[in-house]
């Protein structure tokens, strides 16, 4: 599943849409969709930084997408979340993972109030659907 990336401009908070490496033998700048790792010698930056790029004096900028965009969510994202929330409930079923959760939130002395005025007091270790008129 993809995290999401910022643009490194400072004061920049968009999401990244590209990625920006520099060639130095070749006096290059790269710039390419976003790549699928965060590189500690590149740059993510968003479609209006990227679009807007310049190169220093004697340095040429090779763009290997004409436009950048956002990635949206694709469908294996989706499904990778939805198999790691199932692990995770998986996991916390089990009756010595219960008695260590139960455990340990009396001893911190976590209380049974419902988190939100008029919310139901039901705590569950998945994920369910909230219509709008429940926020």
């Amino acid at each position: 599943m993809r995290s999401v990336r910022t643009c490194t401009r400072t004061a920049c908070g968009r999401p990244a849409a590209a990625t920006l490496t520099y060639v130095y033998a070749d006096s290059t700048a790269v710039l390419g969709p976003l790549a699928g790792l965060a590189e500690p010698h590149s740059y993510d930056l968003c479609p209006a930084h990227a679009e807007r790029l310049t190169a220093p004096r004697g340095w040429e900028v090779v763009r290997l997408s004409p436009r950048f965009a956002p990635l949206a969510p694709t469908p294996d994202d989706l499904v990778a979340l939805a198999e790691a929330v199932r692990e995770a409930g998986r996991r916390s079923d089990a009756p010595e993972d219960l008695a260590d959760a139960v455990g340990a939130a009396s001893s911190r002395g976590a209380e049974s109030a419902p988190l939100r005025p008029g919310t139901p007091d039901v705590r569950r270790g998945h994920l369910r659907v909230v219509r709008p008129d429940e926020v």
